[in-house]
């Protein structure tokens, strides 16, 4: 009788090949990519990455969406994008302060998108901004809930709380993700997304541009954002 083979070998085994991890991580940022921009970002033909985001797709780490005569490429969901984060912890243990200390890491480690949230230093700031004064509660589904100090903390950052994401049974509202870069929590969920979008609507924070590791994931903080969200963040 052929022995068993756990699922967790077979997906590994796929992250595993080096043109796959590339474009995984390519898309790590939570944005949609075309096949070419992936095939690029994997150093590949575009013959070749459309076997590889063949096997992605059957496996259910990525969702391939066509478009006319184009396809576009996200992860399948924030569950394989936090898995990719954990096995990027994993691997680098034992070098994690030297990697992030080094100076094409600096931008990345104070604050960058992870699938749509705000991540990095700047994001476990959010989560501990957020965690303090009571301003969340454990929320029936095991997240978070906004309580009225929250949402007043929000009104602060000029969030009407009538103007945030309705809670859905599709995807979770609000909850701790251990950050890659810092071990400690950031926030993720619907809520994490839009206050994403929020700070970077208000010029806050800016996307860098595209740098050689894919597609650029680093946010910078401007100057309004040092006057208006640092300090709340810090509060």
């Amino acid at each position: 009788m052929p022995r068993y083979e756990p699922r967790l070998a077979r997906l590994a085994a796929l992250i595993a090949d080096p043109a796959r991890s590339r474009m995984l991580a390519y898309l790590l940022d939570g944005h949609r990519a075309s096949a070419g921009e992936l095939a690029t970002a994997a150093s590949v033909a575009p013959s070749t990455a459309s076997g590889h985001l063949a096997r992605l797709a059957e496996a259910g780490l990525v969702a391939i969406e066509t478009r006319g005569r184009h396809r576009y490429v996200r992860l399948a969901d924030a569950d394989v994008a936090h898995a990719l984060e954990a096995l990027a912890m994993v691997a680098e243990r034992g070098t994690h302060e030297r990697l992030w200390n080094s100076p094409a890491r600096a931008a990345l480690r104070e604050a960058r998108c992870c699938y749509g949230h705000l991540a990095g230093r700047l994001g476990v700031g959010l989560m501990e901004a957020l965690q303090r004064e009571g301003r969340t509660t454990v929320a029936d589904d095991g997240g978070l809930a906004l309580t009225d100090a929250g949402r007043a903390w929000l009104q602060a950052l000029g969030v009407e709380p009538d103007s945030l994401p309705p809670r859905t049974a599709r995807r979770r509202w609000a909850y701790p993700c251990l950050d890659w870069s810092e071990r400690r929590d950031h926030l993720a969920g619907a809520l994490a997304t839009w206050l994403l979008d929020h700070f970077i609507s208000q010029d806050w924070l800016r996307p860098q541009p595209g740098g050689r590791e894919g597609r650029n994931r680093a946010l910078t903080l401007t100057h309004a954002g040092q006057r208006t969200l640092l300090p709340l963040l810090q509060a």
